[in-house]
């Protein structure tokens, strides 16, 4: 464990193994750096991984007031400053591909890839536009919040992966969801999804989406209609069943993340 500074804030991340691009592995929002303790373990093995909890999460120091995305890529700011890579691939997980995209704008050739997991690419449904609302109403709140753990872990047994959803994502209350569902509302209406983000990127960036969820057969035709007109776009359907894929096949995604890095 290490620990940086990121606007006065103490950042605690994770550092290990050896060669670049070094990985970065950022969480969603409200989790910490342990949902990547068995995908960063392995990946170590073949490069530098770090992972880190952003402010108000997990280790890091309490915010201090309010933040949001932009107060969030200082902090990865901060790791990799810190870390001296010279280059990065942030791996991020859910809503963290905002930060991702904001990474390499800020730091350009340093950031050669980037890696998703399990992010919604296209544009938002209602019912999950509804869902961010929910978060935000300290009356609806809670009851959206495991209605959506409900669906996160629809047909899954897993108790590690149970246990981390229910409790430690579930011990975060209302000011940090109402918060999330503030800012991950706030990215999609500005960009409209992710897709249309990373088209804005100029040079264009490979890009790898790794995803369990959602099961429908459209969401991976759409995606691979999209990789066939833009060479940089890649998109697998990880063999898993939960919205949090790297409980149930990390060695799958740490082969998938090398070979994409190392090609």
């Amino acid at each position: 464990m290490a620990i940086t500074s990121s606007q006065g804030v103490s950042i605690v991340y994770d550092d290990l193994g050896q060669g670049e691009p070094a990985l970065l592995f950022m969480p969603g929002w409200c989790a910490n750096r342990t949902i990547f303790q068995d995908l960063l373990s392995r990946c170590s093995h073949h490069r530098r991984a770090l992972s880190l909890d952003w402010r108000g999460h997990g280790e890091s120091g309490p915010a201090g007031g309010e933040f949001g995305e932009e107060q969030l890529i200082e902090d990865a700011l901060s790791v990799i400053a810190a870390s001296r890579a010279s280059r990065v691939v942030p791996v991020s997980l859910a809503h963290a591909g905002w930060v991702a995209i904001k990474l390499r704008q800020r730091l350009g050739a340093r950031i050669p890839k980037l890696v998703h997991l399990d992010w919604l690419m296209l544009d938002p449904p209602a019912a999950f536009l509804q869902s961010l609302n929910g978060m935000q109403s300290t009356e609806s709140w809670s009851q959206t919040i495991n209605l959506t753990f409900d669906l996160w872990l629809h047909g899954v047994e897993n108790p590690k992966l149970t246990r981390f959803v229910r409790e430690e994502m579930g011990a975060y209350g209302f000011e940090m969801w109402s918060r999330a569902a503030r800012e991950i509302k706030a990215a999609y209406t500005k960009a409209g999804n992710p897709l249309k983000a990373l088209l804005g990127l100029s040079p264009a960036v490979p890009v790898l989406h790794l995803y369990a969820q959602p099961q429908a057969l459209e969401y991976f035709t759409a995606q691979r209609i999209f990789a066939e007109t833009h060479s940089w776009f890649y998109v697998e359907k990880l063999k898993a069943q939960s919205h949090f894929s790297l409980f149930e096949v990390p060695e799958e995604i740490c082969t998938a993340i090398e070979q994409f890095v190392r090609g």
